[in-house]
């Protein structure tokens, strides 16, 4: 059961601004079996109370807890897909808890709206920065986290515009890494060494053929070029591809029209939560993907997602991605377990 205390329509109606007033060293990325050096689980007790705050980043929507006492996040699997439920619970992409941690500022644990838990999540990582700024009290000014996360230590920028600024890292390219079985085909000298990578490889999904780009942001990506995003059915071919054997963690996928060399429109199928309004790990990846399969040769990029736009660059002399975007309440509430 969920009890609002503020007016959801009010807030909704109410102008983005009303909501504001007014480095470490970062970790390596962190396999899909290290996320659990975060923090264990502590499932809720039937009929406790957890206070939330819900936020959308491009309608990437999430439920955000304050769990900076604890590096133990207090719901199990189970609990979490019923909470992000919109039918029975909250609703949601996913609920994100600001936990403890022992070597950044706040760490990061998401659950998926299936109840699994990914490394990370670039919208749900701004929406995370916003939140525990709003806990923090901070006003206009720019703020700073270093947050770790399953993919390595994230380092969002809060600025007075409600946007964020998020330091994604460099993308993982060397194909058995991703990871995929697919062959690697194309070798690369990148900052951080010599690696072999899967560009515009073939592959069989859902009766038909592709070609796929495979990256990962410390969470898994396919990257499939299209001519026409508005002509592909997402809900045919995202559901084969997530789950096809050639990705052994699964996979996010992103169908990508390339609009003009700077402009790149995007739909994406994520693993765990399905077809979503955006994804920030994505429109890094494609990013990446669309340099590396000579589809632009330009570094910023405007990715449009369903929900909105991203500015994504990819800067040549560091090698690392960065993303911009937006972070916003929608209302909060007390959610009964």
């Amino acid at each position: 059961m969920v009890k609002l205390i503020s007016l959801c329509l009010a807030i909704l109606a109410a102008p983005a601004a009303s909501f504001y007033s007014g480095a470490k060293k970062t970790l390596p990325r962190r396999s899909y079996s290290m996320r659990m050096a975060l923090g264990g689980m502590t499932p809720a007790a039937p009929g406790s109370v957890v206070p939330f705050t819900k936020y959308q980043g491009l309608g990437n929507d999430f439920i955000l807890v304050d769990n900076r006492d604890s590096t133990e996040i207090p719901m199990n699997p189970e609990q979490a897909a019923r909470i992000c439920d919109r039918n029975f619970g909250i609703g949601g992409d996913g609920i994100i808890f600001a936990s403890k941690s022992t070597s950044a500022d706040y760490a990061m644990r998401i659950y998926n709206a299936d109840g699994t838990e990914p490394e990370m999540c670039g919208n749900g990582i701004r929406c995370l920065a916003r939140f525990i700024g709003e806990l923090e009290g901070i006003g206009g000014e720019e703020k700073s986290y270093t947050i770790e996360t399953g993919a390595g230590d994230i380092i969002p920028v809060l600025r007075a515009d409600s946007q964020v600024v998020v330091d994604m890292g460099m993308p993982i390219l060397n194909g058995p890494d991703v990871p995929t079985t697919l062959a690697p085909n194309t070798d690369l000298e990148l900052k951080d060494g010599a690696v072999k990578a899967v560009v515009n490889a073939p592959i069989e999904v859902g009766g038909q053929s592709w070609d796929v780009t495979c990256v990962s942001m410390g969470n898994p990506h396919a990257v499939v070029f299209v001519d026409d995003i508005e002509k592909l059915d997402l809900s045919t071919f995202g559901p084969p591809f997530e789950i096809a054997p050639e990705f052994p963690a699964k996979i996010n996928t992103e169908f990508v029209e390339v609009a003009s060399p700077t402009h790149l429109k995007m739909k994406v199928w994520e693993r765990g939560a399905g077809a979503t309004l955006a994804c920030g790990t994505g429109a890094c990846a494609l990013t990446a993907a669309a340099i590396l399969a000579g589809k632009t040769t330009e570094r910023t990029c405007r990715v449009s997602l369903p929900g909105g736009d991203l500015e994504i660059e990819w800067r040549k002399e560091n090698g690392r991605l960065y993303m911009t975007g937006p972070a916003l309440p929608v209302f909060t509430g007390d959610y009964t377990v």
